[in-house]
């Protein structure tokens, strides 16, 4: 009995650290455009390694329960849920690609369009309506473009003399 649970716990570490072998590098890239750190020089991204190792030990403790489904998907959505949780940590300045983005826009931007997650998907994640997700993404779009206009809101035109 005793050495069945042990090739068990040694074939699920084994399945674990093939699946972050082959994962962790985008993983790392996800959760480094998430906290706005930049990618360079080494140890700068320490919140975003935290973050990833956070997600990654809860996928690993959810492993036998997983039943088919992808533990990627899995490790990117306890990612996404830890990142909105703490936000407030990864707001302000850092030197990051997605640096002139909030939280919320990073996330959305992220998932939306590194990740590749449907609107729908990503709207049911966040608890979120579809179109909020919309246009969160393109509101980020824009201003990484750097085409947010002073006299537009929420990507809309104002109208003349609407409070900002």
């Amino acid at each position: 009995m005793r050495e069945r649970h042990t090739v068990r716990q040694r074939r699920r570490t084994q399945e674990f650290e093939a699946f972050v072998a082959g994962a962790a590098g985008r993983l790392l890239h996800t959760a480094t455009l998430l906290t706005a750190e930049p990618a360079d020089p080494p140890g700068a991204n320490e919140r975003a390694r935290r973050l990833l190792t956070a997600a990654l030990a809860r996928t690993y403790a959810d492993w036998d329960g997983l039943r088919g489904e992808d533990p990627y998907n899995r490790t990117r959505q306890e990612l996404a849920t830890r990142f909105a949780r703490e936000a407030w940590r990864h707001h302000g300045p850092r030197g990051g690609l997605l640096d002139p983005l909030t939280p919320q826009e990073r996330l959305v931007l992220v998932l939306r369009l590194y990740e590749g997650v449907p609107e729908e998907s990503t709207a049911a994640l966040l608890g979120i309506p579809v179109d909020r997700v919309r246009a969160v993404c393109n509101r980020s779009v824009a201003t990484m473009r750097g085409t947010r206009d002073p006299t537009t809101r929420w990507g809309r035109p104002r109208a003349l003399g609407a409070a900002p």
